[in-house]
């Protein structure tokens, strides 16, 4: 079994422009057409059982829209498994997320690029908050994005967060995931501020020759998966930036960890998380 926690699909209508544009503005090729059945063979042919689909809501007023799509992703099946958008001007946030709840999504993504707001703003403290009051998974991108010069989600800020987060809903439960083996680059901010803390990390765009932006060499990923903990890492590609079959193939072809941590990392780990969300 192998959960994929990090996807990206786009309504059909959409997706071919969709894709073409952040293609081009980050100057990296996708994988598959950014349709739910280019995800859904895509998952075939790779051997994941299910892929977590990630929305971004990229300005003030998507709520509707972004969650009416996720909504009917969930109702789909076939091993899609989507969370719900929200952004951090959205008027009513704690309504939003309510609404969320009760409509059965187990978490929301975050990325403060697009959403043009620093990790540690007052308002992702606000929504991280609720979501951990609500028991909801929070995603967010972190560190840099190639389509952009500014990191709004540096490791030092993103420890800050959590740790405000932690003190002010008084939980302790970990639900955060910082995506992209934490930040990725530079990889000793994220090994200073984020690893060994109370959070996940995914290792979508990781791999040093696989898919965009990927500069961590094998062992440096390694040594990040042990010194956090292998029962806080979590499979993810990123797709469609990322193709899904060489991801499973590399985590399960890195000899220096057991058979027991790649299978905490390829599904054990997800499911414990969601299942938690979901209140099992």
């Amino acid at each position: 079994m192998i959960i994929d926690f990090h996807t990206h699909v786009y309504p059909d209508k959409l997706a071919h422009r969709i894709v073409d544009a952040l293609a081009g503005r980050a100057d990296v090729a996708a994988n598959t057409d950014g349709t739910a059945q280019g995800l859904i063979d895509s998952m075939r042919h790779a051997g994941i059982d299910t892929s977590v689909v990630l929305p971004v809501a990229t300005r003030k007023g998507q709520f509707d829209s972004i969650n009416r799509f996720a909504k009917s992703l969930n109702e789909m099946g076939q091993g899609l498994l989507s969370f719900g958008g929200i952004h951090p001007d959205d008027d009513d946030i704690k309504g939003k997320l309510r609404y969320l709840r009760e409509n059965g999504f187990l978490g929301v993504k975050l990325h403060p690029d697009y959403q043009d707001t620093m990790i540690d703003d007052e308002k992702y403290i606000d929504i991280v908050s609720e979501c951990q009051r609500l028991g909801m998974i929070v995603v967010t991108h972190a560190g840099k994005d190639p389509a952009y010069d500014i990191v709004h989600c540096p490791p030092e800020r993103g420890r800050r967060m959590l740790d405000e987060v932690y003190r002010r809903t008084g939980f302790d439960e970990p639900f955060f995931v910082f995506a992209h083996l934490g930040g990725n680059q530079p990889l000793s901010e994220v090994e200073r501020y984020i690893v060994g803390q109370n959070c996940y990390i995914d290792i979508s765009c990781a791999f040093a020759d696989i898919g965009h932006f990927s500069a961590t060499p094998d062992e440096d990923i390694v040594r990040v998966i042990h010194t956090h903990g292998a029962d806080k890492i979590l499979f993810a590609t990123d797709s469609p930036w990322n193709p899904q079959d060489r991801y499973v193939e590399r985590v399960k072809g890195l000899n220096s960890l057991t058979d027991r941590e790649k299978e905490m990392i390829l599904f054990e780990n997800a499911k414990n998380l969601l299942d938690r969300a979901a209140g099992e």
